[in-house]
């Protein structure tokens, strides 16, 4: 699989890596652990060599599996993880009130302390059975805290040797401007699917300007441009899908509606609208990877697939302007 250099890091990263966010069951309903596991091992059989996961997803649980399903080949893989997002400690600003696993309910605290980040990063060193985080990102920006303190924990722990290069994830432009000013930024991870295109205003022309790598989650906007979801489809209590905007009966159906107008150009290349749907991330300037979930091995073939084929610069013409008529959900 092609493979990217990391903005200044010394990373190199696939264009497909592994979301490892519903493998840990907050807010996704959860995964078998042993598909999972799996799932994460074909991965890396097929090239999908990075990892993306976070202490939050699952309160610790996403990056457990990932430990497991990477022990003794953890020379081959990058480990990318995230903190800012606590749980077990109230402090900081009031992000959501959530629930833990077993359904307790508990409060989620944007939390980009120096103290709280050295504390999650050893936290989740222990969790992924490792010595080292090939990236280590700031999951949200915290307002209770100066990114200039944010940011000197961070090459702390990088000069100290357990972590490798510095991420951030949903920064605006502002933001990384001041984290620059403190360390080399490799990366940020904003959201970014044809439905979704806000970075493109002002985020994805600065990464590009500043040679700041982009980690894209969403690329097939939690599923729906797979063409699998209905407008039949439900969504569990415990499924976020079931609040979002293009999850709302009017916005699915104008999704859906935009799916029959690509699909020919999917069938032209032999693949499915998904894979259409994350080959259009990748072949975005300055985009470094699209982070892609699966829950089995099987889920992960259907996606490593999206990087088998190219857009022509017409195609990819055509698909932003369709999607440009859609506008924004309601």
């Amino acid at each position: 699989m092609e493979a990217r250099e990391l903005g200044k890091s010394a990373l190199e990263l696939p264009v497909i890596s592994f979301g490892a966010w519903a493998i840990g069951g907050w807010m996704w309903g959860g995964a078998d652990e042993k598909d999972a596991i799996r799932a994460i091992q074909r991965g890396v059989d097929l090239g999908v060599t990075c990892i993306d996961t976070a202490a939050i997803y699952g309160m610790g649980h996403s990056e457990k599996l990932t430990g497991q399903a990477i022990a003794g080949r953890r020379d081959e893989i990058i480990v990318a993880t995230k903190c800012g997002l606590r749980w077990d400690l109230e402090e900081g600003q009031l992000a959501m009130e959530s629930a833990m696993p077993d359904g307790t309910p508990c409060k989620i605290f944007r939390n980009l302390r120096p103290d709280s980040i050295r504390h999650e990063c050893e936290q989740s060193l222990k969790r992924l059975d490792t010595d080292v985080i090939d990236l280590y990102q700031c999951h949200w920006p915290d307002p209770t805290t100066p990114i200039d303190d944010t940011m000197e924990a961070l090459l702390g722990l990088q000069q100290e040797g357990k972590i490798r290069a510095i991420g951030v994830s949903n920064f605006s432009v502002d933001d990384m401007r001041a984290a620059t000013k403190t360390v080399t930024l490799a990366s940020d991870q904003p959201k970014y699917n044809l439905l979704e295109r806000a970075i493109e205003a002002d985020v994805l022309p600065f990464c590009r300007q500043e040679n700041i790598g982009i980690l894209a989650y969403s690329p097939i906007a939690h599923g729906l441009l797979t063409g699998k979801i209905t407008m039949d489809t439900q969504f569990g209590e415990d499924d976020h899908r079931h609040r979002q905007r293009w999850f709302q009966p009017e916005n699915r159906r104008k999704a859906l509606e935009f799916l029959e107008k690509v699909k020919p150009i999917a069938d032209g290349h032999g693949v499915t609208l998904g894979q259409l749907a994350i080959n259009c991330v990748i072949c975005q300037e300055g985009i470094t990877t699209a982070l892609v979930g699966a829950r089995n091995a099987q889920q992960v073939e259907e996606n490593v697939k999206a990087a088998s084929f190219r857009l022509s610069a017409d195609e990819l013409t055509t698909l932003r302007a369709l999607a440009e008529e859609l506008g924004e959900p309601v």
